[in-house]
């Protein structure tokens, strides 16, 4: 069953749904989730969220301000300071409703908010779990290796540009989440495939959907990172799952090169990656493209999550990442 809710984040409405059971009595384990680069709630998040009230959870699917059916003045505006507000002030809107175990929260993100996830279970205390799809894990090194060299100087300048354009007009400037052809318009990510998987997304099942976020969105995912967060979420049960050879959000090939380099700068220490992945194993991996039509998927915690009380009497069944684009 899903009915529509809003709650108050920054002065804004924000508007989403509320899926529960259908068979049950609550208050029920519930999911928070949200969307990834200029997502609104009707794009993939729905089929996640009918997955988990088949297998007896409750989930919360909310428009961020400025998107869809939210509020907010500066549309497609994407500030992730912002996005972790409204996911902390719809946990907060989760803990007063009556078919929520309080006790019992989790988060899901995909892409971007895979990232958001993963920050909200290490510093949230009231989230007890977190699905983690695909996550951009930092927004610099992700532009720089996804632009290429020559791309990522254009990036920079039209940065640069805009910047000193909202000095002096207040106004702001946009640019596409993705386009046909990269090498002729710069985009935040500069993948033909990204662009034709939203064309169809778009005409499908998210008509509200618009390929354009503020050039500053593109500045701001430029000091992202998740980094100083990781090692706190060594008590939270983390599920995350990663497309093989992934080269659009990067995660599997980052965390890769920055375990090497740490382990040649100082071999006796205890290392972030290592502290994060004793949870995180084990690791089975699957065939696919950066596309994500499969998953590998990292299945980790499972013993802490029954311990901690998030699993039901039905089992929940795993998701498959949609296939194409990121952000």
């Amino acid at each position: 069953m899903r009915r529509d809710v809003e709650f108050q984040s920054g002065g804004d409405i924000v508007r989403g749904w509320l899926y529960t059971p259908d068979r049950g009595d609550g208050p029920f384990p519930t999911i928070v989730m949200a969307g990834g680069w200029c997502y609104v709630k009707e794009l993939v998040q729905p089929h996640y969220a009918e997955m988990y009230a088949n297998a007896g959870l409750a989930a919360l699917l909310f428009d961020y301000r400025n998107f869809g059916s939210s509020d907010g003045a500066r549309r497609q505006h994407i500030d992730p300071n912002m996005q972790l507000a409204d996911y902390r002030n719809a946990i907060s809107f989760a803990e007063t409703l009556d078919e929520v175990d309080a006790e019992r929260i989790g988060v899901w993100g995909l892409s971007y908010s895979g990232g958001h996830a993963l920050i909200l279970g290490a510093t949230d205390p009231r989230v007890k779990c977190v699905a983690s799809q695909i996550p951009v894990i930092d927004g610099y090194r992700n532009m720089r290796r996804v632009h290429g060299t020559v791309g990522f100087r254009k990036f920079q300048e039209l940065l640069l540009e805009d910047r000193r354009r909202r000095f002096a007009t207040g106004e702001d400037g946009f640019l596409p989440h993705a386009a046909p052809d990269p090498l002729t318009e710069i985009s935040t990510w500069p993948f033909a495939e990204t662009y034709s998987t939203f064309v169809e997304l778009k005409a499908a099942e998210a008509p509200a959907y618009e390929n354009r976020s503020t050039i500053e969105s593109a500045e701001l995912l430029m000091s992202y990172s998740v980094d100083p967060f990781l090692p706190r979420l060594l008590d939270v049960p983390t599920l995350v799952v990663v497309a093989e050879e992934d080269d659009l959000t990067l995660w599997i090939r980052d965390r890769g090169l920055r375990a090497h380099s740490d382990r040649q700068e100082a071999p006796g220490r205890d290392r972030q990656l290592d502290a994060h992945d004793a949870v995180q194993r084990p690791l089975a991996a699957a065939p696919g493209g950066a596309g994500g039509d499969r998953v590998v998927r990292r299945a980790s915690g499972r013993a802490r999550a029954r311990k901690r009380g998030m699993t039901t009497s039905r089992r929940p069944t795993a998701a498959s990442a949609t296939k194409g684009g990121r952000g």
